[in-house]
């Protein structure tokens, strides 16, 4: 039975039922006429979840990693600069990914726990007068850290800096979950994956792409094939595909996007955030820190946790997996050891997440940590309930 327990990691989230069943069909003709209407509404839905008008979707059967190198073999040429600041383990990586692929890569080091440092960046744009800098890097949500950094806020850096460069963000665990404005914060390419806030199987990576952005392919000499805009947007624009499209995961996403504006995605996000603050009650009354800063840095979609002195995270995680068969995210990078994750995004509800809490509680008390069991929960228990309590008066 301990299949059934919910994950409570960062991703890949936890799969709904109604999507597993979408993700089970026939396989079909994708070079049939009809294969438009399937993949269609599924470039038409993203684009809200995007909130953009001017950007078009681009697909490809891959991961967030994908998406990375197709947003900079794209728009970029071997040797040319870009500007990235490092502050978590997924803005590490794509740094190396930049870095193997022959660019130039500038690096802002800013502590594990900050968030993009959006000065920094208009120190550096501004500084930069040639304009060599041919794209800014930012990383939505760091899921090593649990900090949601301000996007609008580099967007302003780079504007006051009067600087041309692109704007790149990842927003593999972010999208979805929590708002995104990619025309009003001027983001030229956004990549993502419907392995998190989509609630689907890893596979596809999902990528906004600007006109700006778009301009940018026509002298970018980095090689591409099988991540070439033009060839993807080319076939889908005649209704297909360049070559075999992951058919499953394309009426996966059609429910899935069926499921999130059935809900609202106001409703969503402020689901997520009611989630998400029901954890940070509970890591309070456990006595314990977050990894983020600052309360404008929290996550809505996963809290990295400092253990306390004298104790490993990656204990705790392994005790959790192998007495209660629930998963909870490791500590990386820095974090190695010190920190354990809770991820709060996807198919998640009230109920669920109060069985996370009491399961890490469990392991805690187990390991002797310096907590009361029961803590946890009873805060998180108080904090989510409130919106019953309210529902009662109302009818009382």
């Amino acid at each position: 039975m301990s299949d059934q327990n919910p994950v409570f990691i960062p991703g890949p989230t936890n799969i709904p039922d109604r999507l597993r069943r979408a993700l089970q069909v026939q396989t079909r003709d994708h070079r049939a006429p009809d294969f438009v209407d399937t993949l269609a509404p599924v470039l038409s839905g993203i684009k809200t979840v995007l909130n953009t008008t001017d950007g078009n979707v681009v697909t490809f059967p891959s991961t967030g990693t994908g998406g990375w190198e197709a947003a900079i073999t794209n728009t970029l040429s071997p040797g040319d600069r870009v500007l990235v600041a490092r502050y978590g383990m997924f803005s590490h990586r794509w740094i190396d990914l930049c870095q193997r692929h022959g660019l130039d890569v500038r690096i802002i080091e800013t502590d594990w726990g900050a968030g993009a440092p959006a000065d920094r960046f208009e120190e550096e744009l501004r500084a930069d007068t040639g304009h060599r800098i041919k794209a800014v890097l930012v990383t939505h949500n760091e899921t090593a850290t649990g900090v949601l950094s301000d996007i609008s806020a580099v967007r302003r850096a780079m504007d006051m800096a009067g600087h041309p460069a692109l704007l790149f963000v990842d927003a593999v665990s972010s999208l979805a979950s929590v708002p995104f404005r990619m025309d009003d914060w001027g983001v030229d390419i956004v990549v993502s994956g419907s392995q998190k806030g989509f609630m689907l199987t890893t596979g596809m990576a999902i990528l906004g792409v600007s006109p700006k952005a778009l301009g940018a392919i026509e002298t970018a000499r980095l090689p591409r094939t099988f991540f070439d805009f033009r060839d993807m947007m080319g076939a889908n624009a005649r209704g297909g595909f360049p070559y075999t499209p992951p058919l499953q995961l394309i009426y996966g996403m059609r429910e899935s996007l069926n499921m999130l504006f059935e809900e609202g995605l106001e409703n969503v996000y402020a689901r997520h955030n009611r989630l998400a603050e029901g954890v940070r009650r509970a890591v309070d009354a456990w006595g314990l820190k977050l990894v983020a800063k600052s309360p404008e840095l929290y996550s809505d979609t996963v809290s990295a946790i400092y253990v306390p002195d004298g104790f490993d995270s990656n204990a705790l995680t392994d005790h959790a997996f192998h007495a209660y068969d629930v998963s909870f995210g490791i500590g990386l990078g820095e974090m190695n050891g010190r920190a354990f994750r809770i991820g709060h995004l996807g198919s998640l509800t009230d109920v669920m997440v109060l069985s996370g809490l009491a399961t890490i509680e469990m392991a805690m008390a187990d390991l002797n940590y310096p907590i009361r069991l029961g803590s946890g929960v009873a805060a998180a228990q108080e904090y989510l309930r409130r919106p019953a309590q309210a529902a009662a008066k109302s009818a009382a």
